[in-house]
């Protein structure tokens, strides 16, 4: 599973905070180990809240704003979670941690959305031979049979 965020993203939007956060109690220095450990649990949160509204193949195509956005949320839950596991949680990286989980939420229920590469963010695509995901999120798709009566076949009745 590829996640969301890397440790050079950690790093580069919170450097302070990832040192102080991740310190080995008894070096004192970052242990990268468990930034990397919090990042892939958070994307499994992450992937777990959208799941409600999005397939595994769909949160693969999501765009570069989207992907950003989620990076965001990613790097916010995943500190959070390195902050709770050696008890350095701050007023900051929880609020941080609700926003985050808010607006995932609120992704999931439809208030909000991702956007994606290629035609379409959602549906199967099996109705009319589409190729999937080209169906809107909020499309609706009707599947039905061929039409028996036709202009066509009802010619010289």
């Amino acid at each position: 599973m590829t996640t969301f965020a890397a440790l050079a993203d950690v790093l580069a939007r919170y450097p302070a905070e990832a040192t102080v956060l991740a310190a080995d109690e008894t070096t004192r220095e970052r242990d990268d180990s468990r930034i990397e450990a919090s990042l892939t649990d958070a994307t499994a949160e992450v992937r777990a809240i959208l799941a409600a509204r999005y397939t595994r193949d769909e949160l693969e195509r999501i765009d570069d704003d989207s992907r950003g956005i989620l990076r965001i949320y990613t790097i916010d839950i995943a500190l959070y979670r390195v902050a709770l596991s050696f008890g350095r949680s701050s007023e900051r990286v929880k609020e941080r941690y609700d926003v985050a989980i808010a607006r995932l939420n609120a992704i999931g229920k439809g208030t909000a959305a991702l956007t994606f590469d290629g035609p379409g963010g959602g549906g199967t695509g099996s109705a009319g031979g589409q190729p999937p995901g080209s169906v809107s999120p909020n499309e609706a798709i009707v599947v039905a049979n061929e039409r028996v009566l036709t202009r066509d076949r009802l010619r010289g009745w």
